[in-house]
């Protein structure tokens, strides 16, 4: 599926729909003590405050855009995660 296929919005005219940007995803969150923090090494175990199958939020530089789900890519024997969406946030409220 190619860009145009994927969003019909997307004007191949327009050199600005091919300019990459970073989505992070974030998972959830950790509040460990600083002390904790200092004491973290190789094979140490961080709790987050989500589990496995809670949404995970996705953000273009601090801004939310969406909510989604990890699946993993099917058909992919490396175990490549993606994500799917579940709601796209209303850009235009400000929130």
């Amino acid at each position: 599926m190619d860009e145009t296929t994927a969003n019909p919005a997307a004007d191949p005219a327009n050199p600005f729909t091919a300019v990459p940007i970073e989505v992070t995803v974030c998972v959830g969150k950790a509040r460990p003590l600083i002390r904790d923090l200092v004491m973290l090494g190789e094979n140490t175990v961080l709790s987050l405050d989500s589990k496995v199958d809670d949404p995970v939020d996705l953000y273009v530089g601090e801004r939310l855009i969406a909510r989604g789900l990890l699946e993993e890519k099917e058909d992919d024997p490396t175990g490549q995660l993606v994500v799917r969406l579940t709601e796209i946030v209303d850009l235009k409220s400000g929130l």
